[in-house]
């Protein structure tokens, strides 16, 4: 008799095989439109059944499946209508239906690699890995959360292309996510991020980029290869963005826009959200500029982290600002539909922290071979180079007692705990042991001495006035999340209407 587990990857794999199917009837569903919004539909019909039989079950928070449930309503739409307004390249549509949504969403990854993985370890392994190839750039931004500069520092070819190879052969992964430094900038022995990603084609790429790097020629490249998604760095319009990135770069920025959306790649933005623009990021002005004149299919938010280049505690948005943003964000995504994903505020959609490499979730190896758990957490216990020298993988990585004390936290947090047998899960509203829970943090960053990756992070660990600071901010925060966590989530009802905020 199958159990649940099996069960659930047969429905995963039929799932991914019909969207595979759709790939191939695309030229005549963008002909003939209606069948095509009708398939559609269905499907969101579908998502919807299945989120009311999850909250009638009562594993999980009710807000938090009306929220998943919704993210992918959002992802479904923004890519349907791309697709039936011929905005996306033929690579472009295949990629993304058959190896983002199908393989990396939908089948979560290989389904065999990741049952050996549990078989081994007792959880599913990791879902993605960002790397940070090289942490030169052709920016100086101010508050740079890697303090990126000129510096050219970064990963061997053979150690970037044996960590793809090993987050395929090893977790089964088919998502992986490039940050900096400036990628674009990544050249050794005569091989480019663009060269791995068109090797890897099995494997879908998001990309952080300041966007200065992509012409005409890089466009192109990347529509034919359809295998990545760039997330342009944005600050707001034209004076924030400038103000913090340089004079001209926002004209700049514009330009790679126009690129991106001739070549019809599926493009985005990238926002960080700080006390000074907090009030405007999400604001209709902004976002109709990016999504309706500049032609963007989504958004990844970023809240300021009091880390890299000239930390503050000074530009974290208050706590006020930090409600205002999880009303606004999952309003956009309610109402509107659009495709935008916030840090922090979109922790309920994925039952919280995702880092130190949680089931589903993701590890980070820097330029110079670091491994964090999180971009935002810049404290290494182990380097890949020396790993590797040992004869090691990346399970090896993941086993570090580090990690592993995180995604115990994580866990007694509420992740993966079934509400129905267990009790209610802590508040995914605020769900960064970083930024939100510093105090535990530190217990294990205390325990376990992990090497600050450079002079930032280890000064702001030996500050009592960063733990102080950060900690009291931690305690107002909860005062004002902690009741809209309480009554939009655990009280909420099934089948209810009510909305975020």
């Amino acid at each position: 008799m199958a159990t649940e587990i099996e069960r659930v990857n047969r429905r995963r794999e039929a799932r991914a095989a019909k969207l595979r199917t759709i790939a191939r009837f695309i030229p005549v569903l963008k002909t003939f439109k209606p069948a095509a919004y009708l398939l559609a539909a269905s499907w969101e019909k579908q998502l919807r059944k299945n989120t009311a039989l999850a909250m009638v079950r009562g594993n999980k928070p009710p807000g938090a499946v009306r929220d998943r449930a919704e993210m992918g309503i959002a992802i479904l739409r923004t890519i349907t209508r791309a697709i039936i307004e011929d905005r996306l390249s033929p690579p472009t549509v295949q990629k993304l239906l058959k190896v983002l949504i199908g393989d990396a969403i939908v089948r979560e990854g290989e389904i065999p690699i990741r049952e050996a993985f549990r078989n081994l370890y007792g959880v599913r392994p990791p879902g993605f890995m960002l790397i940070s190839p090289t942490k030169k750039c052709n920016l100086y931004c101010l508050g740079c959360y890697a303090d990126s500069d000129r510096t050219e520092i970064k990963l061997s070819w053979p150690v970037l292309e044996r960590l793809v190879a090993e987050v395929k052969k090893l977790w089964g992964a088919r998502f992986l996510v490039f940050s900096g430094g400036e990628p674009l900038l990544y050249e050794d022995q005569g091989q480019t991020i663009m060269d791995l990603v068109e090797k890897h084609d099995d494997i879908f790429f998001l990309m952080y980029t300041n966007g200065t790097l992509i012409d005409e020629k890089m466009a192109r490249r990347m529509a034919q290869s359809g295998n990545i998604m760039p997330a342009v760095s944005v600050e707001g319009l034209r004076e924030a963005t400038d103000k913090r990135r340089g004079r001209g770069v926002f004209d700049r920025i514009l330009q790679a826009f126009e690129h991106l959306r001739r070549e019809k790649v599926f493009y985005g933005i990238s926002m960080t959200a700080t006390r000074d623009n907090a009030e405007e990021i999400f604001s209709d002005r902004v976002i109709d500029f990016f999504f309706r004149e500049q032609g963007v299919h989504f958004a990844w938010v970023f809240q300021y982290m009091p880390i890299g280049r000239a930390f503050t505690l000074d530009l974290l948005p208050s706590p006020e600002q930090r409600l205002r943003l999880y009303q606004r964000a999952w309003e956009l995504v309610y109402n509107r539909h659009i495709f935008l994903i916030d840090f922090w505020n979109s922790g309920t959609a994925t039952h919280g922290c995702i880092s130190a490499g949680r089931s589903g979730g993701y590890l980070v190896v820097n330029w110079d071979g670091t491994v964090t758990p999180c971009v935002f957490v810049p404290y290494s216990p182990v380097n890949i180079y020396e790993i590797y020298s040992q004869g090691k993988n990346l399970n090896d990585v993941w086993a570090d007692p580090f990690f592993g004390d995180i995604r115990q936290w994580q866990r007694e947090y509420g992740y993966g705990k079934n509400m129905a047998a267990d009790g209610p899960v802590k508040n995914w509203i605020r769900p960064c042991p970083m930024r939100d829970h510093f105090e535990d943090l530190y217990k294990l960053l205390t325990r376990h001495r992990p090497r600050p990756i450079d002079d930032n992070a280890a000064e702001a660990l030996a500050d009592p006035e960063y733990y102080r600071e950060l900690v009291e901010y931690d305690r107002r925060v909860a005062a004002l999340l902690d009741p809209v966590w309480e009554e939009n989530y655990l009280k909420s009802q099934a089948g209810g209407s009510q909305k975020p905020g």
